[in-house]
């Protein structure tokens, strides 16, 4: 759609992705002074749509901020630790499942909101990388599992682990009542966001990129 012919919630967007924001065209990826960095982006939205909440905006701007530095900071952790985002899902998805932590490769394309080749191919290189097997299930012989191996629990353990102690970090200066307000309030926000706007797959319940 043209630029011209958007509505007011489509040009904020896109205001949103290229103005006021060092790092949305890569001219920065390090940390940079994020309160004047949030200042200079509801700046250009006081000027350009008055009508919009400044105190909306700005939790809006340091939720989409905040989530790309987290999944920055996730990436580099697995990275670091020889696995990438799309093992971590299966390896999770697996261990949610509960003990023996097996499930079909349809069940885990299901969860996962991919396509049965995209899981194949997924699975191919967990089953190589040993983080995971594949084998017939004894009583339907048709039916594949896939299984969380000693060393994909050892993987999501430490990937866990990792986390924990980056997530610990980022909330270190927030108090047990404001932690308490926090999670309140962003799982209410989680709540209507999920009720009203359905993930690319129809799905409601997106697994999230961290922990």
């Amino acid at each position: 759609m043209p630029a011209d012919q958007q509505d007011p919630a489509a040009r904020k967007r896109a205001a949103a992705a290229s103005s006021a924001d060092p790092s949305a065209d890569g001219a920065g990826t390090g940390p940079g002074p994020t309160d004047a960095g949030l200042e200079a982006h509801l700046a250009v939205f006081q000027r350009e749509f008055p009508e919009v909440d400044p105190q909306v905006e700005t939790i809006v701007a340091a939720l989409f901020r905040l989530h790309r530095r987290m999944s920055v900071a996730y990436d580099r952790q697995m990275a670091a630790l020889g696995i990438t985002n799309a093992d971590w899902e299966v390896l999770r998805a697996l261990v949610l499942a509960g003990e023996p932590c097996r499930l079909s490769p349809g069940e885990l394309a299901k969860s996962l909101g991919l396509t049965p080749a995209a899981m194949t191919h997924r699975i191919d290189r967990m089953v190589g990388e040993e983080l995971v097997t594949r084998t017939r299930d004894e009583q339907n012989r048709v039916r594949v599992i896939i299984e969380l191996t000693a060393a994909g629990r050892d993987m999501w353990l430490r990937v866990v682990r990792d986390a924990a102690v980056f997530e610990s970090a980022l909330l270190q200066d927030l108090g047990d009542a404001e932690r308490a307000d926090l999670a309140d309030g962003l799982r209410r926000m989680l709540a209507r966001v999920e009720e009203t706007q359905p993930d690319g797959t129809g799905r409601s319940d997106a697994p999230a990129t961290g922990t």
